[in-house]
């Protein structure tokens, strides 16, 4: 089998390709002195408004003041290079520097991250010499705020369904259409475009563009009432034959769905460590809240209930932080292809997230309801997350069928070696050779590779075994499913969410044993004895989640769930009452 440059599709076939996850990515020397003085900073400018970000909340918006602050302090330069005015960092310390922002306020994250993740990475990625040139440095000002406008009514997860239309007109595009739920819309001068540029009798093409405020023909509506990251600017954003020049066109013309998914595909980073961030905080939060409550004569720290759930949290934040951190090392390194990484560090991280808002306002109890505390506002900033940058129900197919593909491709070369085989057994023996080693394999036990996964430290065997198992489960799986349904499989939704869900705890599984063996490394196994506590029980939470959705793939009761669910829909209502 070919080498594989991503990790996700490699273990689909039962490949463990180590070195996409051995050693761990760390940052450079030079970036780590920068990181320390941008988090030390962002402690002070932030702490003076922990007051503020209540009200603000409450209220709705950020003060232009504030905003202001934000641009004064370099927060919308971040990953501009160093020369264009920027901070020029890479995607792990970004990543750490949304940490920092989020553990304070969530509003503020996403206005810095829908700027520096999605709204002008295209720029950065994409973008020509001239492109750069002309914006970075209004850019890494604040001078100009950008914004991703991909959204439409009707067309959300479906891009392949949006409307806005440019149509050229001599050297010129012009660009009508509208967007909505666009972060910092109403403040930005400078959005990342998505539109239709083929024919209406054409296959649908999408193309992208750079298109700024002062093109004319742009305007925005009011400032949406969302429940949750209040303050945060949302809007919808009109456009009305907006005259774009051709040179801002971003990337190749008909290529804008690849454009799209390579932007947010590098910027998943910074939404993975807000949600690190949040968790981190959340934490802090619960342990204080734990070891001063008293109940029965005993702090609530001491009840096995809580430890759980503090616990979880914690084992939850580690995970979540080792998957973000190995997407940006992906990324930073120059990797092309780890979308499906990158999806699986969203998903988990911003439902763990969820799960520990959920448990510190729990642990809270009654005051965790109250708005005087925090809680309640951070169970509705977060909620969002999981929406979001890609609903995590798609991404859940789009990891499973993107690992599908290329299990369905060396099925594929199978079919295509058993053409020849009866009348020249020659031409097609290395091909069956090669797959009935990868069957033998998944029916006896071991990885189709014929190695294990490698690099892991020596006090982590058994859960790397147990890593190795779930892998080749999913490589059972995934033959099953395509055997089974062939090019049907993407309609068989609730197995492909099964899978999904095995390659998330098997990647992020990989990631917290690839962190923790850097740690051992780095300082002994004795001073990494909770590391090493923290591996094991995520290890066994993934084994048993994996053998779950593995059983389930042949046993469940998804015919009578979707049953009820079509009754449902038929009647719009729940017909059953007892009275």
């Amino acid at each position: 089998m070919d080498e594989e440059t991503s990790f996700m599709r490699g273990l689909c076939m039962g490949v463990i390709h180590d070195k996409l996850v051995v050693p761990f990515p760390e940052i450079s020397e030079n970036e780590r002195e920068t990181l320390e003085g941008v988090t030390a900073s962002l402690k002070a400018l932030l702490s003076a408004h922990k007051e503020d970000f209540v009200k603000w909340d409450r209220e709705g918006a950020f003060p232009p003041e504030f905003i202001e602050e934000l641009k004064e302090f370099g927060l919308f330069s971040l990953v501009i290079p160093e020369e264009a005015g920027g901070l020029g960092l890479g995607n792990a310390a970004y990543s750490r520097t949304l940490q920092e922002i989020s553990r304070f306020d969530a509003s503020a994250a996403v206005t810095v991250g829908a700027h520096c993740s999605i709204g002008m990475r295209g720029l950065l990625l994409l973008g020509t010499d001239a492109q750069k040139e002309q914006y970075y440095e209004r850019l890494a000002s604040g001078e100009m705020i950008a914004a991703f406008c991909l959204t439409e009514a009707g067309s959300g997860s479906d891009a392949a369904s949006i409307k806005t239309r440019a149509v050229r007109e001599g050297d010129d595009w012009l660009l009508s259409g509208e967007k909505i739920w666009i972060t910092n819309g109403g403040m930005a001068d400078f959005f990342t475009v998505f539109a239709l540029t083929s024919a209406p009798d054409e296959k649908r093409r999408l193309s992208a563009f750079i298109v700024t405020r002062d093109m004319g023909g742009i305007s925005h509506g009011p400032h949406e009432d969302k429940m949750g990251l209040r303050a945060s600017a949302t809007n919808t954003i009109t456009f009305e034959n907006v005259r774009v020049p051709s040179k801002n066109l971003l990337g190749e013309e008909g290529e804008g769905f690849k454009v799209a998914m390579k932007i947010l595909n590098s910027g998943r980073s910074g939404l993975g460590g807000g949600a690190v961030g949040g968790m981190k905080h959340l934490i802090a939060l619960s342990t204080e809240q734990a070891n001063g409550r008293v109940q029965f004569g005993k702090k609530i720290a001491s009840f096995g209930l809580i430890k759980k759930k503090v616990g979880d949290m914690v084992v939850d934040c580690y995970a979540s932080e080792a998957v973000v951190s190995l997407v940006a090392g992906l990324s930073d390194s120059g990797a092309q292809d780890y979308a499906i990484e990158a999806a699986i560090s969203k998903v988990f991280a911003t439902e763990a997230l969820f799960r520990a808002a959920d448990e510190g306002l729990q642990i809270a109890a009654g005051n965790g309801f109250m708005r005087e505390f925090p809680y309640e506002q951070i169970v509705r900033d977060v909620r969002i997350n999981r929406i979001f940058e890609g609903t995590n129900d798609i991404l859940r197919l789009f990891i499973a069928l993107n690992g599908l593909d290329n299990v369905g491709r060396n099925l594929k070369e199978v079919s295509a070696g058993l053409k020849g085989v009866f009348d020249d057994p020659i031409k097609g023996f290395g091909v069956m050779s090669d797959y009935a080693l990868h069957r033998a394999r998944l029916m006896s036990g071991m990885n189709t590779s014929g190695r294990g996964f490698d690099g892991i430290a020596a006090e982590l065997n058994p859960e790397r075994q147990i890593f190795e198992a779930g892998t080749r489960d999913l490589a059972t799986v995934a033959d099953k499913l395509l055997r089974r349904h062939g090019k049907k499989i993407i309609e068989r939704q609730l197995a492909t969410a099964r899978m999904a869900d095995m390659m998330i705890h098997l990647y992020v599984l990989a990631a917290v044993l690839s962190r923790v063996t850097a740690s051992i490394a780095k300082n002994g196994a004795d001073a990494c004895a909770h590391e090493i506590e923290i591996a094991q029980a995520f290890a066994g939470r993934s084994k048993r989640l994996v053998r779950l959705n593995m059983e389930d793939i042949d046993e469940n009761q998804d015919t009578q769930v979707k049953a009820l669910a079509d009754h449902v829909f038929e009647l719009e209502k729940f017909p059953w009452d007892t009275i």
